[in-house]
């Protein structure tokens, strides 16, 4: 999702006007130190009325699943290819571990509503719909250490589970560590670094 110069209200046709809403979200939750994210704020930022959004969403709900939407696709179209691209089932590990940090780094509101943060005093379903996709993602790399059984990069399936659990927790705390610093510490820093001490304990 690409950021644009405001487009003239009445020239927008309904799909440009749900992509330029989501957007003007999306920057919204950039904001380090932000305001609340109000409909009466996002409204005001796009120069419609409050009426005008709830055109094209039910609900300031509906606009954050839109978007929770949009991170799931885009992260398991990459992940389909990385299991499609790579054989190697640490390499598919290691490939999935860098995009979740990489999406984030580029992305930082959309990582505010990976870790909750955005989230707050909103629907609660949007709590479980993210919980779901971080499930999702655990899963993705469980099947991956998987396949690094069968191939014997890894001696043992047992811990498997755990080993997926213990990385999907590093990427959380990574994730966290960016929103609370304002964005200042990047996911991505000393990732080199950091799977050099992940990889020998995937091989337990």
């Amino acid at each position: 999702m690409t950021h644009s110069e405001p487009k003239t209200p009445t020239r927008l046709k309904a799909g440009e006007r749900r992509q330029e809403i989501l957007q003007t979200l999306a920057t919204l939750l950039e904001q380090p130190r932000g305001e609340k994210i109000t409909t009466a704020l996002l409204a005001s930022r796009l120069s419609i009325s409050e009426a005008a959004l709830y055109r094209h969403f039910a609900s300031k709900a509906k606009m954050f699943e839109c978007l929770i939407e949009f991170i799931e696709e885009t992260l398991f179209t990459r992940i389909n290819r990385i299991s499609t691209e790579i054989h190697s089932g640490l390499g598919q590990v290691e490939a999935i571990l860098s995009l979740l940090l990489a999406f984030a780094d580029k992305n930082p509101g959309m990582t505010r509503v990976l870790t909750g943060e955005a989230l707050l005093y909103e629907n609660e379903r949007l709590d479980a719909r993210v919980n779901q996709l971080c499930d999702r993602l655990e899963t993705s790399l469980r099947q991956s250490l998987r396949l690094a059984t069968t191939h014997g990069e890894i001696t043992s399936d047992r811990g498997v589970s755990v080993q997926a659990n213990l990385l999907m927790n590093v990427v959380l705390g990574r994730w966290h560590q960016f929103t609370a610093s304002h964005f200042r510490r990047s996911p991505t820093q000393d990732w080199d670094i950091l799977w050099a001490l992940l990889k020998p304990m995937t091989r337990m």
